[in-house]
């Protein structure tokens, strides 16, 4: 069985372009749009990771993490923040809120597949 990745992006084009690679290398991918459909879908499918955009409609995806942090059943989730902010300390703060690493958008397609293997193997 393959293992199973909810990419959380409400962005189309980066939503189909990560969907696209994981898929190549064999990866499950589910699909949410919105912080508020990460949590149903993680909930119901419990992937083994997820890689959740930050500024997104309904549910941003700190609030999003957060949420499935305070949850038992998605508390061990590995999840990533997907983001095109790129401040300096914005990865050290969105790490300290509670995500387990940062890709910075836009997404390096050749990195994308070995961050996905390093945080599936722990």
């Amino acid at each position: 069985m393959a293992p199973r990745i909810l990419v959380v992006e409400d962005n189309e084009k980066n939503l189909v372009l990560m969907r696209d690679v994981l898929s190549y290398f064999g990866y499950e991918v589910l699909e949410a749009r919105d912080g508020l459909e990460c949590i149903d879908m993680a909930v119901e499918h419990c992937p083994g990771l997820i890689l959740m955009d930050i500024q997104m409609p309904v549910m941003s995806g700190v609030d999003a993490m957060k949420n499935l942090r305070m949850r038992a059943e998605t508390r061990e989730i590995k999840i990533l923040a997907v983001t095109s902010l790129a401040m300096h300390g914005d990865r050290e703060r969105l790490i300290g809120e509670g995500f387990d690493d940062y890709i910075q958008k836009p997404i390096d397609l050749v990195e994308l597949p070995d961050i996905v293997k390093k945080h599936l193997r722990v």
